[in-house]
């Protein structure tokens, strides 16, 4: 049997400290380089302009170390942790935590945490974080913080489809819960959309599509396909960047699937604004 490797709990924190600030300063390459892209396409003059603010906001950022966007968000934080690992000197749960809340204080970053969300009151250095666990094969813990502001979370939207709707109803409610958005999501997006799994799953797909690359397709061709047709027709709503009118309102549309109940068809979509920010790491 092979002896479990050792991570101390320490390292964890250090990790997620300095993954709250990176991805709270920089955008990552492959969107900065889609919006630069698309100061040259977009057929708005208001709309390019809007696009080149968004852009020179960024290298700001980038380059003064400073957040991207005044709402620095709940820390969404994915954990692919290895089989073969051993926690040591503390738990895994206070140590991801911990880091959040020194990368937030040190970080220079809002806390925009409430400690119940009907008495409201801020908990002061924005944890507790909104942690997901995935076990798998190694020696390795692969962690990511997404940084999930509220104003693309909150016009995110799930409903639960009869599975004779298919690839049309599944259309018709993406394209819904862009347009319902509008300017509110902050544009051009990325929009995520889970199918599958049951209640909770399509959710967590959703979001976690908001992880991939620009340009990353779907391994399934047919998968695929749908999310370029829903990229089209989304641009053609004519929202543009940040709903002022023009052809970019999303920079890509990203599809996860699972598996389902035979008599279910939930769908999810989690719109990421034009700073859908991730940093990851591998230890």
């Amino acid at each position: 049997m092979n002896k479990l490797r050792e991570i101390s709990a320490d390292k964890i924190t250090q990790a997620v400290k300095l993954l709250s600030m990176k991805a709270n300063y920089n955008l990552p390459e492959d969107i900065l380089e889609n919006l630069i892209n698309k100061t040259e396409s977009e057929k708005s003059l208001l709309g390019k302009q809007i696009l080149k603010d968004i852009v020179k906001n960024a290298n700001i950022a980038r380059e003064e170390q400073m957040p991207i966007c005044q709402d620095t968000g709940i820390a969404v934080v994915f954990v692919d942790i290895g089989q073969e690992v051993c926690i040591k000197e503390g738990s895994l749960e206070k140590a991801i935590n911990d880091g959040v809340r020194l990368g937030y204080e040190e970080g220079y970053l809002r806390m925009s945490v409430v400690n119940d969300p009907i008495i409201r009151v801020n908990t002061g250095d924005n944890t507790p974080a909104v942690i997901h666990y995935k076990i798998s094969e190694g020696d390795k813990i692969k962690i990511t913080v997404m940084p999930k502001g509220a104003g693309s979370e909150n016009t995110s939207a799930l409903k639960m489809l009869k599975p004779s709707d298919g690839f049309d109803g599944i259309k018709s409610f993406v394209i819904e819960t862009v347009e319902k958005a509008g300017p509110n999501a902050c544009p051009p997006l990325i929009v995520g959309v889970g199918i599958g799994g049951n209640f909770e799953v399509a959710p967590y797909l959703s979001k976690k599509a908001l992880l991939k690359s620009i340009g990353e397709r779907n391994p399934n061709k047919e998968i695929a396909e749908f999310e370029l047709i829903l990229l089209d027709d989304i641009n053609k709503l004519g929202i543009g960047p940040q709903g002022l009118g023009g052809t970019t309102t999303a920079l890509d549309v990203h599809i996860e699937t699972y598996p389902t109940h035979i008599a279910s068809l939930p769908v999810a979509v989690n719109l990421g604004c034009h700073v859908t920010r991730h940093a990851t790491i591998e230890i």
